[in-house]
């Protein structure tokens, strides 16, 4: 079956670093597009940040220039480094998984990022 592992959350002062690796499963890795959303608290799952298989990427305005998100397809791992981390970026965040948009995603567990001020 399909599995997205997330790892590499945690908690971290403003202004520091954090590299989220999710690992996939039971999926032809390298024709998907993957994507890392968040959820904060009380809030809608927003979408982060998109990589295609092309390696075209696509990032929410908010965190521009801060994160970069790319794939190693021979490890069937996407990841997600993100910098000058701000308390606002406080979230569980979640590794998605999609062949094409008339299909459902495949998503992870989620890992929690808590960003202090």
């Amino acid at each position: 079956q399909v599995q997205l592992v997330e790892s590499g959350g945690g908690l971290v002062q403003a202004g520091g670093s954090l590299r989220l690796s999710c690992a996939a499963s039971g999926i032809i890795f390298n024709v998907y597009t993957m994507g890392w959303y968040r959820q904060a608290p009380g809030k809608q799952r927003e979408l982060v940040a998109s990589i295609r298989s092309d390696e075209d990427t696509n990032y929410s305005d908010s965190v521009k220039g801060r994160f970069t998100i790319s794939r190693f397809n021979a490890k069937n791992t996407v990841y997600l480094q993100m910098n000058s981390l701000k308390p606002e970026d406080t979230a569980v965040y979640y590794c998605n998984a999609l062949r094409n948009p008339f299909v459902r995603p495949f998503w992870g567990q989620g890992t929690q990022v808590t960003v202090s001020s």
